[in-house]
């Protein structure tokens, strides 16, 4: 099989997203709550490496919350 006919042979499967439309908003609403009490745990923190994990863990979630929140309310990406 052609790398084509794999991709074509792929297209015809339907896309099923990892939560329904009806969990976006309350998994968008729980990334961006976590996502805002990991930037307040970080701007508290004293040690270099829990910075660290609380900006990597904020930054994650937030971005994740947004997309998840723009898909929420109709916008798709």
């Amino acid at each position: 099989m052609s790398s084509m006919e794999a991709v074509y042979a792929a297209s015809k499967e339907s896309f099923e997203p990892i939560f329904s439309k009806t969990l976006q908003f309350p998994v968008a609403a729980a990334l961006v709550t976590s996502g805002l009490l990991a930037t307040g745990f970080f701007s508290v923190s004293k040690n270099p490496l829990s910075t660290l994990a609380s900006a990597i863990a904020a930054s994650t979630a937030l971005g994740f919350g947004a997309v998840y929140l723009i898909c929420a309310v109709g916008v798709y990406v």
